[in-house]
């Protein structure tokens, strides 16, 4: 796969799947393009040329997607335009954003389990409970062990 069709086609059903996991169409669509620009950085046009759609519309996308902690705005010099880029280590950025919902989703649970009395209500969220604290304390060892992986280190 190594031309403009076949990696259009990758871009957009890789935006497709992300809709399908519950994404916003126009962040998918602008999240899958600056996967796959081969450029270093992207302005609103240039994403906007890329998508066929309008610059005013992809601004709510650009918007959305660094908000997650993917891409993040760059000064270049000599342009007055806004230019965006994919995040280095955009994926651990993008965990330990979600991270902290997880903390707040933690919280509130638990004010569940010490709010309602033993029964089938309990079980449930002490469950819940139980999961999102063994993956808050497994998350960070995972990410470190992806990290030594990706610089080529051995396995400890």
């Amino acid at each position: 796969m190594t031309g403009e069709t076949e990696r259009r086609e990758a871009a957009e059903h890789l935006a497709l799947t992300l809709v399908g996991a519950g994404m916003q169409r126009m962040g998918a669509r602008a999240l899958a393009a600056f996967l796959f620009a081969e450029k270093d950085t992207l302005t609103a046009g240039d994403l906007a040329e890329e998508l066929g759609v309008s610059a005013g519309s992809v601004s709510g996308a650009i918007k959305m997607v660094a908000q997650m902690g993917l891409i993040e705005r760059i000064h270049v010099a000599g342009s007055r335009r806004e230019h965006f880029r994919m995040r280095d280590n955009a994926w651990t950025t993008l965990y330990s954003r979600q991270h902290s919902v997880v903390d707040d989703v933690l919280r509130a649970v638990e004010k569940g389990v010490d709010a309602v009395g033993p029964g089938r209500a309990h079980d449930r969220l002490e469950y819940m409970r139980d999961f999102y604290t063994f993956l808050l304390n497994e998350a960070p060892m995972l990410v470190e062990r992806f990290e030594r992986q990706r610089r080529g280190e051995p396995r400890s």
